[in-house]
C-alpha cells in the first residue's frame, strides 16, 4: 500500500472513532464533549496511528517493532485515561 492511501485509512478510522462519542451526545446526556475534547481525542488517535505507521515501515526487527507498538499504544492509553479522569499524582492531574 503506497502512504497516502493509508494516511486516508488512518484519517478514516479516526473520524468513525470520533462519531461514536459524537453519536451517544446526541442520545444521552453521560456524554458532554466539546470541540476542544474531540480536537485532542482526534490528535492523539491520529498521532497513535501515525506513530505506529512510521515504526511498522521502519523498524525491521519484529521484536523491537512489536515491543515499540506496544509502547506507543501503552502511552496513548495513559494519557487517555490521565485525560478522561485524571490519575491522582501526575503533572497532568494538577497535583
Amino acid at each position: 500500500m503506497n502512504k497516502t492511501r493509508n494516511l486516508k485509512i488512518l484519517a478514516a478510522t479516526v473520524v468513525f472513532l470520533l462519531l461514536i462519542p459524537f453519536t451517544a451526545m446526541q442520545f444521552t446526556d453521560e456524554v458532554s464533549w466539546g470541540f476542544f475534547d474531540f480536537t485532542i481525542m482526534g490528535a492523539l488517535l491520529f498521532g497513535t496511528g501515525l506513530l505506529s505507521e512510521v515504526v511498522w515501515r521502519k523498524v525491521g526487527n519484529t521484536r523491537y517493532r512489536a515491543m515499540l507498538i506496544l509502547a506507543i499504544i501503552g502511552t496513548f492509553m495513559l494519557v487517555w485515561a490521565e485525560l478522561a479522569v485524571g490519575i491522582p499524582g501526575t503533572p497532568l492531574a494538577g497535583n
